[in-house]
């Protein structure tokens, strides 16, 4: 569906916001990889319900490793998408815990917060979102065979 897409130099760019309780960890990574393998293709944010006020060092440590400065980013929280529309709202394992987003499209990916894991399992997480991002990216993107 391309309703709420914008157009960037004659194409479509899906908006998609990741969101989970902190926007610390999993939606921030999520954000990057979007952004990584969606260059031109989606527009990607996160946000968070209870932002944490900071990003932590694990998620940071785990991107920088993969060549990603994720120092860059911000906790953020949802007010900045009161009466925004976008094209997916992907809730990351948070529940009831992340209120509704105006989306065309939301998708709940069933993640565990990787927060006090250790770091090959914090990996392990990163790599999941990383897979998830990529289908996803390929899912929203792909046109009818008649445009």
């Amino acid at each position: 569906m391309l309703l709420f897409a914008a157009v960037h130099g004659g194409l479509y760019v899906k908006k998609i916001v990741f969101v989970c309780v902190e926007n610390s960890n999993r939606s921030q990574m999520a954000e990057a990889f979007a952004r990584i393998h969606g260059s031109g293709k989606v527009e990607a944010y996160s946000a968070g319900s209870r932002p944490s006020g900071r990003v932590n060092p694990k998620a940071i440590e785990s991107m920088r490793e993969i060549g990603y400065d994720l120092s860059t980013h911000c906790s953020k929280g949802l007010d900045r998408f009161n009466g925004q529309v976008v094209d997916v709202a992907v809730t990351m394992g948070c529940g009831d815990e992340c209120p509704a987003v105006l989306a065309a499209e939301r998708v709940e990916w069933q993640i565990p917060d990787p927060r006090e894991l250790p770091p090959e399992q914090f990996r392990d997480v990163r790599n999941l979102i990383e897979s998830k991002v990529k289908a996803l990216i390929q899912a929203i993107t792909v046109l009818p065979a008649s445009v």
